[in-house]
């Protein structure tokens, strides 16, 4: 017989009616917390029409938090004409939201908790670019209200869901690559949208894209909103290189403090470098619209990864290469010491004026060629310290740089510059100077080995000294066997070349047709257009066609 206390039917009846309660009570909250999409999309609709009345801005933040959180669960919908309706929604008032919230914390941010009135609002950063701190403030701004200057072109913007976003930080200094992130600081685009936390508390998430270029929503993964365009305008904004590079060429050394080469988003060992060389007194600047064009194109910024380089335009055309080839090579030391990166075997130089002739040596092999215009025997011969001899050897004697398969050359005198000669040309010989360890180590040489010198160099330097202006005339005893040099077999060249009606000589005014055009390219391109051709949209479409290939 069983023993305890006996079971009242109405009390069994009581706690399964308890039960039915309980479970109903529950089914009603959880419909509050996650309303049938349906209702969440008409909630919405309400939320912003009704905000927009508001004039307190408190209060209506409070209701672009609520309204973007029911958005989001409308979003979940089946039906694509409502998916979209409730994403423009859940953007509007995100969009407004980030307004009033940059409004009242102006100073950079970090993932934190706050309240707006009785609302909280966690913000969180999340997937953001390895190169910005997650731990560290990022100052941020709406896309939309980074102005695109004109030199970069158009906006180039995909949309998505979110807002788009650009964040700041200052430069790093604690590990080597840091060195290889521009002066002014780091500038990524994200994207920042509003969804319902685990606890029901709403986020506001602000994310890379580079890595994770959609979200999930409900059972589909949707695209994420941005704008490549704004966070390239941002570096811009906040960088004075060009005054720094025409103070260069007349003595300022800034601009050489500044030389190497820097990346423009994170490293990816899978993506062909794109490494952009400027001209004479120019700087990476001249390159803003190119890269917009090819950073605003989806598939080429899944294939292409873009590096500009900074090297002091004052100095000789053979030591502007050892300058380039020595900032490739701390780069790859610091993210490919091992060589083992697809990125590594694959490379394209793109030059403009100088910067072409620069890329054309990067890709040739000097032999003896130009070692024997400046002295008659051989680098074992020479007096000298083992420093100084073999400055000399790695300014005269190179090779093609190992993983460099294309080159483009904008507007570049290989064969020289008469105009060099000209009223405006020899004011540049007396008013540019160089200053350089490398050119002190050549005098030492040349002082000791006078005897083994090209007298018609000797004569040359003496009267016209030696400098980025000196060394763009034809006759040059260096530069005229340097002419000689063409890109290495397997490196396939493009050329492009201005053509002004009425030049005389025909050219761009700058550089002649002649010595912009040389043998073996793939092919050549010439514009009506003067000597500045990374402006001109023709000869960027065809830069553009020339990447889009295998």
């Amino acid at each position: 017989m069983r023993s305890g206390i006996p079971r009242n039917p109405r009390s069994h009846l009581c706690h399964g009616l308890a039960w039915v309660v309980c479970l109903a009570l529950l089914a009603a909250c959880s419909s509050v917390l996650k309303p049938p999409k349906n209702d969440a999309l008409n909630e919405a609709r309400h939320l912003w029409r009704d905000t927009a009345e508001i004039h307190r801005r408190d209060i209506a933040a409070r209701n672009w938090i609520r309204c973007a959180v029911v958005a989001y669960h409308a979003s979940e919908s089946e039906n694509a004409a409502q998916q979209a309706e409730a994403q423009e929604i859940a953007d509007n008032c995100t969009y407004e939201l980030l307004g009033y919230l940059l409004d009242i914390e102006t100073s950079p941010w970090r993932s934190h908790s706050l309240h707006v009135l009785d609302e909280p609002l966690r913000v969180v950063f999340r997937d953001l670019p390895n190169s910005l701190d997650n731990e560290g403030p990022v100052a941020l701004a709406r896309a939309e209200e980074v102005t695109i200057p004109t030199v970069m072109g158009a906006r180039y913007a995909t949309p998505g869901y979110g807002v788009s976003m650009v964040g700041w930080q200052p430069r790093c200094d604690d590990k080597p690559i840091c060195m290889l992130d521009p002066p002014e600081g780091i500038t990524r685009a994200l994207t920042a949208w509003v969804e319902p936390g685990d606890d029901g508390v709403a986020q506001l998430v602000v994310s890379g894209m580079h890595e994770h270029p959609d979200i999930t929503i409900g059972h589909r993964s949707v695209p994420l909103a941005v704008d490549s365009s704004a966070a390239l305008a941002a570096l811009y904004d906040r960088s004075h290189i060009n005054r720094l590079a025409l103070w260069n060429l007349i003595g300022g050394r800034q601009f050489a403090m500044r030389e190497g080469l820097y990346l423009l988003e994170d490293y990816d060992p899978a993506k062909t470098p794109v490494i952009m060389v400027h001209g004479l007194g120019r700087s990476p600047m001249v390159w803003a619209k190119l890269t917009n064009l090819i950073d605003g194109d989806p598939q080429l910024r899944a294939r292409y990864q873009i590096w500009h380089v900074v090297y002091p335009t004052n100095t000789p055309q053979l030591l502007n290469r050892l300058t380039v080839q020595r900032s490739l090579d701390q780069a790859w030391n610091i993210l490919d010491p091992e060589d083992t990166a697809p990125a590594h075997k694959d490379m394209v130089l793109i030059g403009h004026s100088m910067g072409g002739v620069i890329s054309r040596l990067m890709v040739s092999d000097s032999g003896d060629v130009i070692w024997k215009a400046v002295f008659d025997i051989p680098p074992e011969q020479l007096h000298g310290t083992p420093a100084d001899l073999a400055i000399m050897d790695s300014i005269f004697r190179f090779h093609p740089y190992p993983g460099v398969t294309r080159a483009i050359f904008l507007a570049a005198p290989h064969l020289g510059s008469p105009y060099v000669d000209s009223l405006i040309g020899q004011v540049a010989l007396r008013v540019v100077h160089a200053h350089a360890p490398e050119l002190d180590a050549l005098v030492r040489v040349a002082a000791e080995n006078r005897a083994h010198e090209n007298p018609l160099l000797a004569q040359d330097y003496e009267r016209y000294g030696l400098s980025s202006i000196s060394t763009l005339r034809d006759v040059q005893p260096v530069s005229h066997a340097a002419q000689s040099l063409m890109p290495a077999k397997g490196v396939r060249y493009y050329t492009f070349a201005g053509n002004l009606p009425g030049s005389n000589p025909p050219g761009d005014g700058f550089v002649p047709l002649k010595s912009a055009v040389i043998p073996g390219a793939v092919s050549t391109t010439v514009v009506k257009d003067g000597h500045q051709l990374y402006l001109n949209d023709e000869v960027l479409a065809k830069i553009v066609e020339i990447l889009r290939q295998p």
